[in-house]
């Protein structure tokens, strides 16, 4: 029986199961089945290293863990590579191959956002795991991308390896957002169902028509950014579909299908 799992540390509130089985079950592949591993950062690259003789064909790899899942790859693909991290690793023929879905993910939701909008203004909000494919997801869409991180030095240091902006420091507690086109938080605020907008250095009052604003993080309902950017009529993304985005792309590397993705977003916001 074919076994995939998702990796994180905490990992029980990920819908990545629900959907992914969802998946699997709509395209009678019913001897696979998909599951949730909790691992600390210490027992990461010892686990991932044993779940080939347990039957595992690969895994999604989430928080704190996708970095360290480039590092044990064996080999990684050029998007992996570039962007210093990666969410899905496959078992295959004794090696272990690192993608990034998360990049081609986020550019399938944000579907026709993207069109035209080469050298126009996008604004990335975190500099982790998450943050790293944001920026050269946009940065490969022909975006002018500008990054802005809490911890402004590593957003200066992401930035400079990736060839983009950095917000300034002089602004980095007061960004007008109306000034993007495409607005991508990445960084953990709202994590938790916390206020994320009061956590950000956004102006709420500053989001307009036109604009696409995306929210990776996710809960039961949408986070306080996505509300305040429909209250001034910017098109929103929430954190769920990105998730099925980047998943559905995982799927077809692992099963050589393509999944159902209405079946998955069902079984993501169950």
């Amino acid at each position: 029986m074919p076994r995939l799992a998702v990796l994180g540390h905490p990992v029980a509130h990920s819908r990545s199961p629900a959907m992914q089985n969802a998946a699997l079950a709509r395209a009678a592949l019913d001897a696979w089945r998909y599951e949730a591993i909790d691992v600390e950062p210490a027992d990461f690259t010892s686990l991932v290293r044993g779940l080939p003789g347990q039957g595992f064909a690969g895994v999604n790899v989430t928080v704190p863990h996708k970095e360290a899942a480039l590092a044990l790859a064996d080999e990684a693909s050029p998007a992996a590579a570039a962007i210093g991290a990666a969410n899905t690793l496959i078992f295959r023929d004794g090696r272990i191959l690192a993608e990034n879905t998360d990049a081609p993910g986020l550019i399938d939701a944000l579907g026709d956002a993207t069109d035209g909008l080469a050298g126009r203004p996008a604004l990335a909000l975190g500099a982790g795991g998450a943050g790293r494919a944001v920026v050269w997801a946009l940065a490969e869409a022909g975006m002018d991308v500008m990054l802005w991180n809490r911890t402004w030095s590593k957003a200066e240091s992401l930035a400079s390896e990736l060839g983009v902006e950095v917000i300034p420091h002089e602004q980095h507690g007061g960004i007008d957002p109306g000034r993007f086109e495409v607005i991508v938080n990445a960084s953990a605020a709202g994590l938790g169902g916390g206020d994320g907008l009061a956590d950000l250095p956004l102006d709420p009052g500053g989001f307009r028509p036109g604009q696409t604003v995306v929210d990776m993080v996710y809960g039961e309902v949408p986070g306080t950014l996505l509300e305040a950017a429909e209250k001034g009529g910017a098109a929103t993304v929430d954190g769920l579909e990105i998730l099925v985005r980047q998943g559905a792309r995982s799927f077809e590397i692992w099963t050589g299908k393509q999944p159902d993705l209405e079946a998955m977003r069902q079984a993501a916001r169950a």
